[in-house]
């Protein structure tokens, strides 16, 4: 029997920004200069837009393939590692020891860190395109989902969208 599951987004919470600088105050002592970037990015970084009660962090470091410079310090900080992508701009993934969060860790200079830094400030800024990217995340959470993987594909057209509005105006 195949499991669904069902993407649960609330109202923007105002106490989110908190939860992050605590994370990223947490994340810096744990790591000192080894943490080039640290970002609040995902949905619960744009006021006034619905997401999923999780903290989307970025974390720049020198080589995220190089666990061994940042992995152990951010485990004694109390972060869980959940998993590497070593085919997308060598990812990995902790999860936060007492907030709901993802925390990636990309190498510096990543495209992928740029790109989502250009969406979430995009968005900051752009009313009528936080309105669509709410509107489309609204409607495709009222299904169930084989994984929440397949949710945030669905996602992709408009996405896609956005970021051509956006990339015509900044450059690429």
């Amino acid at each position: 029997m195949n499991a669904f599951v069902r993407i649960l987004l609330v109202g923007y919470d105002p106490q989110w920004p908190q939860l992050y600088e605590r994370e990223a105050r947490r994340i810096r002592a744990a790591l000192g200069a080894r943490a080039l970037q640290i970002e609040h990015a995902g949905s619960t970084s744009v006021p006034g837009l619905a997401a999923q009660p999780v903290i989307d962090i970025i974390l720049s470091v020198p080589d995220s393939a190089d666990e061994d410079a940042y992995r152990p310090a951010l485990e004694a900080a109390g972060y869980v590692f959940a998993f590497r992508e070593i085919d997308w701009y060598q990812h990995r993934l902790f999860h936060g020891p007492d907030t709901n969060l993802n925390l990636h860790v990309f190498s510096s200079g990543c495209l992928e860190t740029d790109r989502m830094l250009r969406f979430r400030d995009w968005l900051r800024s752009h009313p009528g395109d936080r309105e669509l990217y709410q509107r489309t995340k609204l409607a495709l959470a009222e299904r169930e989902w084989p994984s929440v993987q397949d949710y945030a594909d669905a996602k992709t057209k408009v996405v896609e969208e956005i970021i051509a509005r956006y990339s015509s105006s900044w450059g690429k």
